[in-house]
């Protein structure tokens, strides 16, 4: 199939492209370079099947031109991490609202199936510990930029869904728990790069708040494998799918296992949320994804734990120092 990979330069779209190349597909990378980089792209950047096209999902004449041309869209591109978004607000909700429009509307213009990374962040602080598909967002208020995030990557859903009620259009929905390994950047806030790339370093590592709030992170691997498999499952058509892992840590706890499994002499210091991102910062206690809707439609659970995580992403940070 001729395939397009919005924000394909980016952290889980690189990965994504790699996967399809070697399923033996020809493969389009859309990518403005805003998170992604170049660099991400490097195996597939030599493969006879790959295309890159730098440009914005905010084009809709030139991603009219692209969606036109190939049989599916899995669409990735959006602004990313906590501190992109609390401190480009504007420019990340055209980025997720319009473009995402502009990406529904030229699949539909063309007849080509739309798949939508979507995030946990549409939960908002919903701290029930294991969270459905169909259960409630809890939002803070719309004046928090904290939420903005959250509120765009609803309306996207919400586009998406009514494209696939009104319109027909092919639509899969995937919402992303805490995505991690090699290529993430901590420079938006992802917490495990950053604190292995600390570790690594033997610098101080920096615990925003009490340290006390629970997450659960899922390998980009597995994360590729869940994509791939709901892609093309006909079951999956018009659905809200979780991808995620349901083992829990609290951030402390996962600072100490970083600091021992990189053996690391880093010590561990607190940051109040007001120092780290203002004034009005609210987060979320507990993230804990419901996993088993994905494991009923396509049979996909995770493999690859939290230590095969950290090893795999400080594997690849040293490399490049």
């Amino acid at each position: 199939m001729k395939l397009l990979v919005t924000g394909g330069a980016g952290f889980i779209g690189s990965h994504l492209c790699e996967r399809l190349l070697t399923d033996g597909h020809q493969v389009t990378a859309l990518d403005s370079f805003s998170t992604g980089s170049i660099s991400n792209l490097k195996s597939a950047l030599v493969h006879k099947n790959f295309t890159f096209l730098e440009g914005s999902i905010l084009d809709s004449s030139k991603l009219n031109a692209i969606v036109a041309g190939s049989d599916y869209v899995f669409h990735l591109a959006a602004a990313v991490g906590v501190f992109n978004i609390v401190h480009n607000p504007l420019e990340s909700l055209l980025a997720n609202i319009r473009g995402t429009e502009n990406v529904l509307e030229a699949g539909h213009k063309a007849g080509v199936p739309v798949f939508l990374t979507s995030s946990s962040e549409v939960y908002g602080k919903n701290n029930s510990g294991s969270i459905r598909e169909s259960d409630d967002r809890v939002l803070g208020s719309p004046t928090i930029l904290r939420w903005s995030y959250s509120e765009a990557k609803a309306i996207g859903e919400s586009l998406c869904y009514a494209y696939f009620v009104e319109k027909n259009l092919e639509t899969r929905i995937v919402r992303f728990f805490n995505t991690v390994g090699p290529r993430q950047l901590g420079n938006y806030g992802m917490v495990v790069p950053r604190f292995v790339s600390a570790a690594l370093a033997n610098e101080p590592i920096s615990i925003y708040g009490t340290g006390l709030q629970t997450r659960c992170f899922v390998h980009v691997l597995d994360v590729i494998d869940a994509v791939v498999g709901l892609a093309f499952a006909p079951n999956a058509i018009g659905k809200v799918v979780n991808i995620g892992n349901s083992v829990e840590i609290s951030i402390n706890d996962l600072a100490e296992k970083i600091i021992r499994e990189t053996n690391s002499n880093s010590e561990i210091i607190h940051v109040p949320y007001l120092e780290a991102y203002g004034k009005g910062f609210e987060d979320m206690d507990r993230r804990i994804p419901n996993i088993d809707l994905i494991n009923e439609l396509i049979g996909w659970k995770p493999k690859r734990d939290l230590s095969i995580i950290i090893s795999d992403i400080a594997s690849e940070m040293n490399k490049q120092n």
